[in-house]
């Protein structure tokens, strides 16, 4: 059995979610790519794919695997780079996932001045308001906001944003500021995820959690939507600071309760890659750290 082709078959089975798009994307038979992962799973002595009538998934000792294989091939292909003295120059494809946001206003700019500097490389952007399977949906680097699970995945921060409550001066002008998160009752609130009639925000008093329950008058599935209510004085939003960094500088929007938000939310790059990452993600990595580090809106400014 040829082991490195062997390695090469089974990733592709993996990120392509089936042995016939595998087959496509090897230019082999699908005989020929069942054989080999079949042989692959006899020689390891261990089951490394779940095959159903729909989806073909990789067990947990394949995914353990699977991430094994993708380095070693990673590690191949950078050999094979710096011997073709190619080394300084990043080439293939690129899949970066982000919130839609965060995507918009701070990747977007990253991946446009990573394709300018590396124009062998290019890049899907996958900007959605779920948490990614990098496996199951062959993303190489991500952006994630808030405390991460326990994960193989390398992790590197990069900032941290507030939670806040805003409002339209002429809003709070009108029906006056919350001082304390009980006060949020008489307010007309706006909520963004449109998910539950009872939303519960989440605040801290001298190191105690103190969870308020309201009724939105406003329930909106895109943060745009209910920033936009805010600014037009409809009411109170809660989102990330972020978010409305642009709108609270213009005087647009207002910060309140602040001496009641909750510790900040970490936000870090995730990748699959440990320090023997491929070199167009070191890259782009590299560029994503510096850049989002020195962003103010993402480090306390």
């Amino acid at each position: 059995m040829d082991r490195l082709q062997a390695m090469k078959t089974f990733v592709a089975v993996v990120e392509c979610g089936g042995f016939t798009p595998a087959a496509r994307r090897l230019d082999a038979s699908l005989s020929v790519v069942s054989r080999i992962v079949t042989d692959l799973e006899t020689h390891l002595g261990v089951r490394l794919l779940t095959r159903t009538t729909r989806v073909v998934r990789p067990t947990a000792t394949g995914a353990a695997y699977y991430e094994n294989c993708r380095r070693i091939l990673a590690e191949i292909d950078e050999a094979e780079l710096a011997a073709a003295g190619s080394h300084e120059a990043p080439r293939g494809r690129l899949s970066i996932t982000a919130s839609v946001l965060f995507g918009r206003r701070f990747v977007t700019p990253v991946v446009v001045e990573y394709l300018r500097r590396y124009p062998e490389v290019d890049v899907d952007c996958l900007f959605i308001d779920r948490i990614v399977n990098f496996i199951d949906e062959g993303i190489d680097v991500g952006v994630r906001i808030g405390e991460l699970p326990s994960s193989s995945l390398q992790a590197i921060p990069v900032g941290r944003v507030r939670r806040v409550v805003c409002a339209a001066p002429d809003y709070l002008s009108r029906y006056g500021t919350p001082g304390s998160p009980d006060d949020l009752a008489a307010h007309a609130v706006i909520q963004t995820t449109g998910i539950s009639t009872a939303p519960e925000w989440r605040f801290q008093h001298n190191g105690e959690p103190m969870p308020v329950r309201l009724t939105p008058r406003m329930a909106t599935t895109t943060n745009d939507s209910a920033i936009a209510a805010a600014v037009s004085g409809f009411g109170l939003v809660r989102v990330l600071s972020y978010q409305i960094a642009d709108e609270v500088r213009d005087g647009r929007l207002r910060i309140v309760l602040a001496d009641f938000e909750p510790p900040p939310l970490p936000i870090h790059i995730i990748h699959r890659e440990g320090r023997h990452a491929m070199h167009k993600v070191r890259a782009f990595i590299d560029l994503a750290v510096d850049t989002l580090r020195g962003t103010a809106s993402l480090n306390g400014g």
